[in-house]
This record gives C-alpha cells, structure tokens and sequence, in this order.
C-alpha cells in the first residue's frame, strides 16, 4: 500500500515543472599560502601561559575562463596571545582556496551563494589542516569552532555599505 501512495505521488510530481535547485560542485580544493610562526619556542617564553585566540577570515570569490565555474579564496589569521602578557604564542595564516562550479543560481544570488556555500564545503578541510599545523608546530590541536558564513557575509556586506557610503558622503561634500 505505502508503495503505491509513494508511486503516485512520484508521477504526480514529475508532470509539474520543478524549479531546478541550486547546485555547487567541488572541483578542486587547495592550499594557496600557508605560515605558521612559533613564537613561543622563538623567544622562550617562561611561567604561567593562558592562550587566547583570535581566528580573523575574509573571503573572495572570481569567475573563472571555464563557465559556470568559480574560485573562492579564503584567508585565514590565528592568532594566540598570551592572556596576562599579550605576548604572542603562535600566528598561523591559511590561504585556502576552491573551484566550484555553480549551477541554477541567478546572478543576483551568485556572490551570497559563493560567499557562504562554498566557504561551508571547504571549512572541515580548514579545520582540519589548524588542528595539525598547530599539533604539529607544539600546540595542543586548535579545533576552529564552526563559523556563521551567512553572518560573515552579512557582516562584509554592512562594511562594504558603509564604506560606500562614507565615500559618496565625503565626494558630496567637495
């Protein structure tokens, strides 16, 4: 009985047109430039060490020759500081970059869809690649805590609003 039900309502589906989902596909993911300093074994740091970390990511994204297909390019800076002293520790920089090729997204929803899916695709491979450099540069593993893209993206897009704003302000004004 549960098959039937299941059938029907399947052909009944297929004769409606559906509006194709927006697809993104990895082609390729690597790592563009990657430093790690050890300060703390540089200036032999001595005594009571409390980390604080600061994990600070910008995001771009470019069309490729090849159509539909995009490269987004992730930076990524962390920074442990010593709470008491604010000597660093540690500075780790990650450019992570992606090809993704994107299909039924309309252009006006192209740069938020690149900006926050791709990021998400990408961010388990960058979580994984802090946690060893960071063991194996003499730090406990630093697992990234998971990153709100879409508040990443609304947060850039309020800057880049102000700036303009900022600038059409300051040109009317001459």
């Amino acid at each position: 009985m549960a098959d039937e039900t299941e059938t029907t309502q399947g052909s009944a589906t297929n004769g409606a047109q559906q509006p194709q989902m927006p697809q993104i596909r990895p082609m390729a993911q690597y790592i563009r430039d990657l430093s790690f300093e050890n300060v703390l074994a540089q200036k032999g740091m001595k005594g009571q060490v409390q980390p604080d970390v600061s994990v600070q990511v910008s995001l771009d994204a470019k069309k490729r020759d090849q159509e539909n297909q995009y490269e987004v390019l992730g930076k990524f800076t962390v920074r442990s500081k010593n709470k008491e002293s604010e000597d660093i520790l540690f500075l780790l920089e990650l450019e992570y970059g992606g090809i993704f090729q994107v299909s039924n997204v309309s252009e006006e929803q192209l740069h938020p869809f690149l900006l926050i899916e791709a990021p998400r695709l990408m961010f388990p491979y960058i979580r994984r690649i802090v946690s060893d450099v960071t063991h194996d540069g003499g730090f406990p593993p630093l697992n990234l805590e998971p990153i709100d893209f879409v508040k990443l993206y609304r947060q850039g897009l309020a800057q880049r609003q102000k700036a303009q704003a900022e600038q059409s302000g300051t040109t009317g004004n001459a």
